[in-house]
């Protein structure tokens, strides 16, 4: 895996596919690996560069705060230091709260913009989501553990756990093959997730952008579809009925056909 010096930190990434690139951001916890279900389909248009961000997968962990302007600032300067001047940019939750950041601070790195399950500023409801998530981390024998046992179930509907038992074992076995995050660098990465407030900023995008969400999703639900909508000019909106908060692994089919119809169409 390539990795690159950025603002004193190595930045570990993965680069698939040949075309215009495409940025992918991942979640809380996630490495870059979580984009997986979605390289096959996005690899035959775009060069994809999935990146760990600091505090998860191969990358530097720092001791925390975290916060999502920071994060914006370190994935612009990655950008740089890969040779990459301008890259369509998808993330997904604390992925596209990272995003909001990046293209209003750096409007002339993202050529267009892809918000999966984001928001726009926490409220006390995913305040309290997330301190839930912290208290387990306290006592839980893994970060991992938390993920599996504490954020899933928050995440995926009730029917991919009654329907698909074998599904779910192996999202379970991919958390656990995955790079181990310390406990520090979660609760660092959650400390960013509490802290975001992109209100203002959503007012200074100009890229051509998605916003897509799970009707189900309880997380980040269609609450703030509207804001982000009305926020910023000229973005599209997309609701899957089905889906909550990670629809990417749930039906990856559908996720995948939605915002490739987006991604291909803002290509010159």
């Amino acid at each position: 895996m390539p990795q690159v010096e950025v603002d004193g930190l190595t930045i570990n990434y993965d680069v698939q596919g040949e075309g215009a690139p495409l940025l992918l951001i991942p979640y809380t916890s996630a490495d870059h690996a979580c984009y997986a279900f979605q390289l096959p389909s996005y690899t035959e248009h775009f060069s994809c560069i999935a990146l760990d961000l600091p505090g998860s997968g191969e990358s530097d962990k720092p001791a925390g705060p975290y916060s999502t302007e920071t994060y914006a600032d370190q994935v612009a300067a990655f950008l740089g230091a890969v040779g990459i001047e301008r890259a369509h940019v998808a993330g997904i939750s604390l992925g596209a709260a990272v995003g909001i950041h990046l293209a209003a601070r750096h409007p002339g790195r993202v050529r267009s913009l892809s918000l999966h399950s984001g928001w726009h500023a926490s409220d006390d409801y995913l305040n309290i989501v997330v301190e839930q998530w912290r208290t387990l981390a306290s006592t839980l024998p893994t970060v991992a553990d938390v993920v599996i046992q504490g954020i899933f179930p928050w995440c995926f509907t009730p029917e991919m756990y009654l329907e698909r038992p074998e599904f779910v074992d192996a999202l379970v076995d991919f958390v656990r093959g995955r790079p181990a995050q310390p406990l520090d660098a979660f609760l660092a990465q959650t400390d960013a997730v509490l802290a975001h407030e992109a209100s203002a900023a959503l007012g200074e995008i100009d890229a051509p952008t998605l916003i897509t969400f799970g009707a189900r999703d309880l997380v980040c639900s269609t609450r703030f579809a509207q804001p982000l909508k009305n926020g910023i000019a000229g973005s599209e909106l997309v609701v899957f009925d089905h889906l909550s908060h990670p629809g990417l692994h749930e039906d990856p089919e559908t996720f995948n056909r939605a915002t490739l119809d987006f991604l291909l169409r803002q290509r010159p």
